[in-house]
């Protein structure tokens, strides 16, 4: 059976999985999208990691406007087959704000604090 045979979009009704895009060799979290089957068979097809735009509605092959693609190395899923882990080599930032990473900011103190890269 296909691996993506088992994958379970229909929790959603968007038919949409959880998508985690992690750098590969430092284990930096970068970002979290989503992706239906499409947008991970694509990935898996072409290497690069691609997701689902929910304000689009449509497939997003990450960085093709910006350049800032990122390779997929490894597709991992979880245990209950509804979230995908995406380990990445990031060529450039993850987030549109320009940041390595899409988490950028910590809770302190009930505030916001924007931390250092």
């Amino acid at each position: 059976m296909n691996a993506l045979d088992l994958l379970d979009f229909s929790k959603s009704p968007d038919g949409l999985i959880p998508a985690v895009a992690q750098d590969a060799d430092t284990g930096e979290v970068l970002m979290v999208a989503y992706a239906n089957r499409a947008a991970v068979e694509k990935a898996l097809a072409c290497g690069d990691a691609v997701y689902y735009s929910r304000s689009r509605k449509e497939l997003w092959h990450k960085g093709s406007t910006s350049g800032h693609t990122q390779k997929l190395r490894e597709v991992r899923v979880d245990c209950d087959l509804d979230c995908v882990l995406y380990l990445v080599e990031p060529r450039g930032p993850a987030c549109h704000t320009g940041r390595r990473s899409c988490f950028f900011r910590r809770i302190v103190n009930g505030e916001l604090q924007d931390m250092e890269e």
